[in-house]
């Protein structure tokens, strides 16, 4: 058996991860929020401008306020999908902080219920980021669709300072 302070400390490592853990629910969280913000703004947007007069320009704009929306569902859903991987996560690490003392307690040498427990959370953490990635990859997708409509319909709106300096190409 394992002395008191071995099983506290087996007990506290799991703690840094669910830290961890919980910083990204609560940063994603944010982004999420934001997300589902902005969709709502550029649905605002898109039902404003159906409304009024047709023409090449509203065409376009229809088409842009479209791109945007698919994008930013896409990377709302992304971002729940994430959530629920990190809660997952979540509840295994605490698993795995419980599943130490409660092993330990009872006199149950079966280390292998932690481990196991451990990289299963590491695993759902693991993925949850690689969805965070691809989510930002989405988010900066949106923004150069939304900046070359911008360049391509209003150039002539630039200051010529700004293309004097070769901050627009």
């Amino acid at each position: 058996m394992m002395t008191d302070l071995k099983v506290l400390s087996a007990m506290i490592t799991p703690v840094v991860l669910i830290l961890a853990t919980g910083q990204l629910i609560l940063t994603t969280s944010q982004r999420l929020a934001r997300s589902i913000e902005r969709a709502r703004k550029l649905s605002d947007q898109f039902e404003e401008l159906v409304r009024k007069e047709e023409d090449q320009i509203n065409a376009e704009k229809k088409e842009l306020l479209y791109q945007l929306l698919y994008r930013a569902a896409y990377r709302s859903r992304k971002l729940q999908h994430t959530i629920s991987l990190l809660y997952v996560a979540l509840s295994t690490f605490v698993a795995t902080s419980i599943s130490i003392g409660l092993l330990e307690a009872l006199g149950i040498l079966t280390l292998w219920v932690p481990v196991v427990l451990g990289i299963f959370g590491t695993v759902f953490l693991f993925y949850a980021t690689i969805l965070l990635i691809a989510e930002t990859r989405i988010a900066l997708a949106a923004v150069d669709v939304e900046m070359n409509y911008l360049v391509r319909n209003f150039r002539r709106d630039i200051p010529k300072t700004a293309e004097e300096k070769g901050e627009i190409k």
